[in-house]
Parts: C-alpha cells; sequence; structure tokens
C-alpha cells in the first residue's frame, strides 16, 4: 500500500470550527509550547526578522518568536484559533504585536518576499492543498529564508488522534516534494521532548 501523503487530515478543517474549535484551540495554548520553542531555536529567531506562522493556532509558537522582537505574523483559517490568540495577546501583551490574518495555506495575503521565516507546527497534515501552500511559502519567503515544517512522530499504523503527524515516509516524502517548489539544503530531522517525538523538515528558499 503507497504511504498517505503529508497533508493526509486535510479533509477535515471544518472541526475547527464553532464550539469545538475553541475548545481545540484552548488545548494548543500549552500543548504546543515545546515546539514553538523547538522550532524558534532551530531558526535562530531574533529581532531581526519577520516571521509568519501557518497554521498559528491560538498563537503560542507566534508569541514565542514575539518575546525576540521578531515581527510576527499568525495565519490560520480557523476564527476560534485567532480570537483566543487575540484575547491572550491582551491579557499578556507580547514584546511586540502579532498580526492576526485569517486566512488559509493556499492564499495567504501577504506581500511576495516579506519574510525570513516561515514556519508551520502540527498544521501540514491539514492543509487542504499541498502544492498550492508550498508555492505560497516560496512566493513569502526572501531568497535564503527558512521554512520550518513540525508535526509529531506517528506510527505507520496509527488511527483516530495518534495519525495525525507524520510517519518517517511521509516527512521523507515532504522532504522530496521540496526542490521542485524552489527550495533547498533540506534536512529532516526526529527530536524529542519528553514524552513527545517530533520530526522536522527544514529548507531555504532559493
Amino acid at each position: 500500500m503507497d504511504p498517505l501523503p503529508p497533508n493526509h487530515h486535510g479533509d477535515n478543517n471544518a472541526k475547527f470550527g464553532g464550539l469545538t474549535g475553541y475548545i481545540a484551540a484552548l488545548t494548543m495554548v500549552l500543548g504546543r509550547r515545546s515546539d514553538g520553542e523547538l522550532v524558534a531555536r532551530l531558526a535562530n529567531v531574533s529581532a531581526a526578522d519577520r516571521v509568519l506562522d501557518i497554521g498559528c493556532g491560538p498563537g503560542t509558537a507566534a508569541r514565542i518568536a514575539a518575546r525576540t522582537g521578531a515581527a510576527v505574523t499568525g495565519v490560520d483559517p480557523a476564527k476560534p484559533m485567532l480570537d483566543l490568540g487575540r484575547l491572550i495577546n491582551r491579557i499578556r501583551p507580547p514584546a511586540t504585536p502579532i498580526e492576526w490574518v485569517e486566512a488559509g495555506c493556499e492564499d495567504i495575503p501577504v506581500a511576495d518576499d516579506s519574510y525570513s521565516v516561515c514556519w508551520s507546527l502540527a498544521s501540514v497534515h491539514h492543509w487542504p492543498n499541498l502544492e498550492a501552500g508550498l508555492i505560497e511559502v516560496q512566493r513569502v519567503l526572501r531568497p535564503g529564508g527558512q521554512f520550518l515544517a513540525l508535526e509529531k512522530q506517528s506510527p505507520p499504523d496509527a488511527d483516530g488522534l495518534a495519525s495525525h503527524g507524520w510517519t518517517a515516509d511521509q516527512a521523507q516524502g515532504f522532504a522530496e516534494m521540496l526542490p521542485s517548489y524552489g527550495f533547498e539544503a533540506i534536512e529532516v530531522e526526529n527530536h524529542q521532548h519528553g514524552r513527545r517525538k517530533v520530526v522536522t523538515v527544514r529548507a531555504l528558499a532559493r
């Protein structure tokens, strides 16, 4: 059997709307902190950067980037995620303001070549259109800009919530797509923080 594509849950984003979406957003406030810290460290984010967080959820990783003084834009198609992100920022304002944009990965309303870092945490497996998303990432990144995708490591036979991530084959398949969309210097790495095992795919925009 052929492995599932990297966006194998791209058809169930409706679950992030309404009350269910607010509940899901709450679980991500603390649950994604270690992932956000990891990608910020891998990208070496600083005040000199402009960071785009695709599938930002309630903005956990976006706020970590903002603490460095970087200019940050959080993009998510689910209004409940952005509502909670804005609320948290009103209660505890980050070092720099975060711009919130309601949009999907395939049509991001920002200028070409405008970001030095773009990441997507536990989100690519939900992208409805993987090709359109990669075209957009390459478009918005400056030449030499960093792209990082992070997903939970999933076993090949996983189902239900356990399947919301990438198997080793899916991570490798995603990495092998990237040169065709204008990326180079591609690296696939496995990481573990506590009991959580994740995989990152990193690349530079040409």
